[in-house]
């Protein structure tokens, strides 16, 4: 197999894709064509990793495949079902770091016009995390458990590499975290062994501009916030 690297002609250079790139929470049923996710995924193949050891392992669900998992994920998250993660999460941010979490679910809610106080549409609009979104494919990025977070690290920068393809090509995109809570799931629909562990999934397609939630912004705080330059 050659090694040279792949060019992947876009309409969109990497500083427009990354500025482009957001969350999308809703999508239309037009599926991406299989050549186009080829060409994003194989693209995506030349993320850095230490070592190159490339530990990310990722299943595409599409098609009937993609309803299965997504009427699984949805009964067992409407029903309550124990969440079973891989990995502990507990979700939770002190200080400045609640201040953006809060502030990204107030432009979300308000996006979709549900109130502080609205339990039902509050729990309506967690459902539609399971649902995918409506979107028509959804991808699980997995690891080897006996990787730790060095290793994750790696997993990381080819999910971004992977969202911002999908961005330049057209193609819509939403992280999700909550696709690691049922990761029986995942396994069973695609026959994967033990050893590997669900870090998180990615739901993708295209966007469909009619969705409320699909207005809301989020800011980015400013350059000093996060990075300091020293001379």
């Amino acid at each position: 197999m050659s090694t040279e690297p792949i060019t992947v002609e876009t309409e969109m250079g990497l500083e427009t894709a990354i500025r482009a790139r957001r969350s999308v929470r809703g999508y239309l049923e037009k599926p991406v064509p299989r050549e186009v996710l080829e060409e994003i995924f194989e693209s995506a193949q030349r993320s850095p990793s230490n070592c190159n050891i490339q530990p990310w392992r990722v299943f595409v669900a599409s098609g009937e495949k993609r309803n299965t998992i997504r009427a699984r994920l949805t009964e067992l998250a409407s029903n309550g079902v124990p969440q079973n993660p891989d990995y502990d999460y507990s979700g939770k941010f002190d200080g400045e770091y609640r201040t953006r979490q809060v502030a990204c679910a107030v432009a979300m809610y308000s996006a979709m016009g549900i109130g502080r106080g609205d339990t039902e549409g509050r729990k309506r609009a967690n459902l539609r995390n399971f649902e995918l979104f409506d979107a028509p494919h959804v991808a699980f990025i997995c690891m080897n458990r006996a990787f730790g977070a060095t290793v994750a690290l790696d997993v990381g920068m080819y999910a971004q590499t992977l969202m911002l393809l999908m961005t330049a090509h057209g193609v819509s995109s939403c992280a999700q975290g909550c696709m690691r809570q049922y990761p029986d799931v995942v396994r069973e629909e695609f026959g994967i062994t033990d050893d590997l562990a669900v870090l998180f999934g990615i739901s993708f397609g295209y966007e469909d501009p009619d969705v409320p939630a699909n207005t809301a912004i989020t800011a980015r705080e400013p350059l000093s916030a996060n990075v300091l330059f020293a001379d």
